[in-house]
């Protein structure tokens, strides 16, 4: 702090310590005082009512009458050089506390400060490509077929009746062509890559062939109207169905570990006889019931059997000759099994928070 020079000790006989004593000391308490409420309390010792300034100044009084004004004066020029740099003090500290204030009450956005994302193959596709490798591990090829069909692939083919639902323009979309002599259609499932790996001759037949499909169903928990399955097939000589039962618990196994249970039911699919689903335990619920199981504790994952007779003699295959087994499965719904998520419309919405965590 810079002011006037402190007046000469001794300037006029007063009692105690003289106002450059006074003067001296309280620059150095007011250069010593960190904030502003302590710069107050300096003040208040040292210009306040009971301070020494201010007791000097009740002394004048007893003085003598020619030596009453200078000392007057000296005590307010004493005075007013000590409030002069209690104001410049004041200011500078609250100027400091205002800053202190400020960053104590700043955004950290380093915390938020965009980054370049960088994109990941969605959690389908993570699956999609995780069972082509335990396939593929087992001996498998990868195929793959259109997703636009005629009616031959998709239904005459594989056996399915000219009645059959599936057939019907409430469960399946209808393609039109100008000028196509074939019924086309978006593919309800992946089987017709069974018959284009039949026609092509190659036997035996070891092959899976992971694909999107299309169903006019009403999205909910476990359907979408736009899909993903894997279709299986298998076709040498003395193929059994306690092979297709086998090749479904080891792939099940790899995917989801050996803690996990399988089991097949009766069931009924026109190109393979027998047929049966495959389900295994809930992996949301652990097997005690839930919405996603509909409370059966299971969940199924698809259909398979032993292909079909009428399917070989389609293709020109003989089938005193081969034997083979088929299998075809949703990967959304393995999906959904393999992480723990209770919705399949989660995959489709969208949220970049649910998409971040795979």
């Amino acid at each position: 702090m810079k002011g006037s020079p402190p007046a000469a000790a001794g300037a006029a006989p007063f009692p105690g310590a003289a106002p450059a004593e006074i003067e001296k000391a309280g620059r150095l308490a007011l250069e010593e005082a960190t904030s502003v409420a302590a710069l107050e309390e300096a003040t208040r010792l040292l210009l306040g009512r009971r301070s020494q300034l201010s007791l000097l100044h009740q002394e004048l009084g007893k003085l003598p009458a020619d030596e009453r004004k200078g000392a007057g004066r000296l005590l307010n020029e004493t005075r007013s050089r000590l409030e002069q740099i209690v104001a410049a003090r004041r200011s500078e500290l609250e100027e400091a506390e205002r800053a202190e204030r400020l960053f104590a009450d700043r955004l950290e956005l380093t915390e938020v400060t965009p980054q370049p994302l960088s994109g990941h193959l969605h959690l389908v596709t993570q699956v999609r490509e995780r069972l082509e490798d335990v396939f593929v591990g087992m001996g498998y090829e990868i195929a793959e077929g259109p997703e636009v069909e005629t009616d031959w692939y998709n239904f005459q083919a594989l056996n399915i009746p000219l009645d059959h639902p599936a057939r019907d323009s409430s469960d399946t979309f209808f393609v039109r062509v100008p000028g196509g002599a074939d019924a086309y259609l978006l593919r309800t499932h992946t089987s017709p890559v069974q018959i284009h790996l039949l026609e092509r001759g190659r036997l035996p037949i070891y092959a899976v062939a992971p694909g999107q499909v299309y169903r006019r169903d009403t999205p909910d928990a476990t359907h979408l109207p736009v899909f993903h399955q894997i279709e299986g097939l298998v076709v040498d000589r003395g193929v059994s169905f306690g092979d297709l039962a086998g090749t479904i618990e080891t792939f099940v196994h790899a995917i989801f570990g050996t803690g996990v249970s399988t089991r097949l039911r009766p069931g009924y699919f026109p190109f393979t006889e027998p047929s049966a689903e495959f389900e295994i335990t809930c992996q949301i619920c652990g097997g005690g019931g839930c919405r996603t199981c509909s409370g059966t504790g299971w969940i199924e994952l698809g259909g398979c059997g032993m292909v079909n007779p009428p399917v070989f003699e389609a293709t020109g295959v003989d089938p005193e000759e081969w034997s083979g087994f088929a299998f075809g499965f949703g990967i959304d719904r393995l999906a959904i099994m393999r992480h723990g998520i209770a919705d399949l419309r989660a995959f489709v919405e969208n949220d970049v928070r649910f998409l971040r965590q795979f």
